[in-house]
């Protein structure tokens, strides 16, 4: 079974750091019909009170204004990719061996399983970076 690999946006916003601050941004996505694959909400400890968020995917007119309305916007520094497949062991391994053979940095990685299929978001500081990564994985797990 094949890997689908895909870049992907992925939205950011500051949350308040209190009870209800992250269901404020998540609200109004899914009253737009968003059906969110990727979250991750955190403090930020840098800025006491506040944390941030990231979501994807976000897609179409609808969708984007309640982003914009919820001040969430794409991130112009993050650029990411969406691999998803077979879940196997060592895939992960995989996954960053042959990006750390090629000289590329990963910002962030986030992976889960459910059943027999897996979804892993990468992070990359450049655009660069995350297209030769793309190119890579494909290679990389199409011998897998």
């Amino acid at each position: 079974m094949a890997y689908s690999i895909s870049t992907v946006d992925v939205w950011v916003g500051t949350i308040e750091d209190r009870p209800g601050g992250l269901s404020e941004k998540l609200k109004p996505l899914a009253e737009a019909g968003a059906n969110l694959e990727f979250l991750i909400g955190r403090k930020a400890p840098d800025k006491p009170g506040t944390g941030v968020v990231f979501v994807a995917p976000i897609k179409g007119a609808k969708q984007v204004n309640a982003a914009k309305k919820a001040d969430l916007r794409v991130s112009k520094s993050l650029r990411s990719l969406r691999v998803e497949g077979p879940d196997r062991s060592g895939l992960c391994s995989a996954i960053t061996l042959a990006l750390g053979e090629a000289g590329i940095n990963l910002r962030g990685i986030s992976a889960a399983a459910l059943g027999k299929r897996s979804v892993v978001y990468i992070a990359f500081d450049n655009p660069a970076d995350t297209g030769k990564a793309g190119r890579i994985l494909k290679k990389t797990l199409g011998r897998r």
